[in-house]
């Protein structure tokens, strides 16, 4: 069924300097998309590699002031209606409510429609927006012009202590936001959304602590994180392969993705707390 979709996300920066985020074209090119056209209230756009249907401004603005962004977005022949309201969270922090029309889980899970990425496309977005006000290099976007994923990213943390944050049950589900139960053996379960609500959960195929693991996620392919360590930071390579090239599982790279901002996150920031809100 289709209905808005609704992602909010806490910021560490007051409403006035989000406000300005959010309409500002340089840093709109830093959080949003490769390219942006924003001159209120005749010119607004975004497009590039990192944004679905990127290959030309698809928007149309249709609201600006200091706390609202609303604007309508052609998405697969449909006109839907993108809105950002932002509310005080005390001094220095900021609640982003963005909603969104024409969302259908079940484009999710089939892929029938580009629709179907819009909510961890918007993880993704609104994570590195808080990346951006926190001073912090971003987490690279998803390329929705490329049939393959591989991202690279450097943890202020050693390999052994990134790792038991990739193993552990308890630290996974911290981070990435949803209940998450792993067996941290070769052919153990990893479980997205527990053990006891997943009868077909994934399974470990490579296991070599602080320095490899690899899950096989069925239809969306294999998942490989590696981790190289150098004066006690970690590199750290996602890789997904595996899936079928004709139908690449691009709305569960954006999950992978968002949660990848949020793992850099968790070991860097001392009063680390997850930038999307349950």
């Amino acid at each position: 069924m289709t209905e808005p979709m609704i992602i909010r996300a806490r910021v560490s920066a007051p409403v006035k300097e989000v406000s300005n985020a959010l309409t500002d074209p340089g840093s709109m090119r830093v959080w949003l998309a490769e390219h942006v056209e924003m001159e209120a209230p005749d010119r607004f756009g975004f497009w590039g590699r990192t944004t679905p249907e990127g290959d030309a401004p698809h928007q149309r603005l249709l609201h600006a002031d200091e706390r609202t962004l609303r604007f309508s977005w052609l998405l697969d022949g449909e006109e839907t209606t993108v809105e950002l309201v932002l509310e005080e969270d005390g001094d220095d922090r900021t609640i982003v409510t963005l909603s969104q029309t024409h969302f259908d889980f079940e484009d999710v899970i089939t892929g029938k429609s580009i629709r179907g990425v819009l909510q961890t496309y918007w993880g993704q977005v609104l994570t590195i927006l808080a990346e951006h006000l926190e001073g912090r290099e971003p987490t690279p976007m998803q390329d929705f012009t490329s049939p393959e994923m591989r991202v690279e990213v450097s943890i202020d943390a050693s390999p052994s202590r990134v790792f038991e944050s990739l193993t552990s049950s308890e630290e996974v589900t911290k981070w990435f936001g949803y209940p998450i139960e792993i067996e941290p053996f070769v052919g153990g379960r990893f479980a997205m959304g527990g053990f006891e609500s997943n009868p077909d959960p994934a399974k470990v195929l490579d296991l070599e602590p602080g320095r490899r693991l690899s899950v096989d996620w069925g239809a969306p392919g294999v998942g490989t994180w590696e981790l190289e360590g150098s004066e006690g930071k970690t590199r750290l390579t996602m890789v997904q392969s595996g899936f079928d090239a004709e139908r690449p599982p691009v709305a569960a790279w954006g999950g992978f993705l968002s949660g990848l901002a949020e793992l850099r996150r968790y070991h860097e920031i001392a009063d680390w707390r997850p930038v999307i809100m349950a």
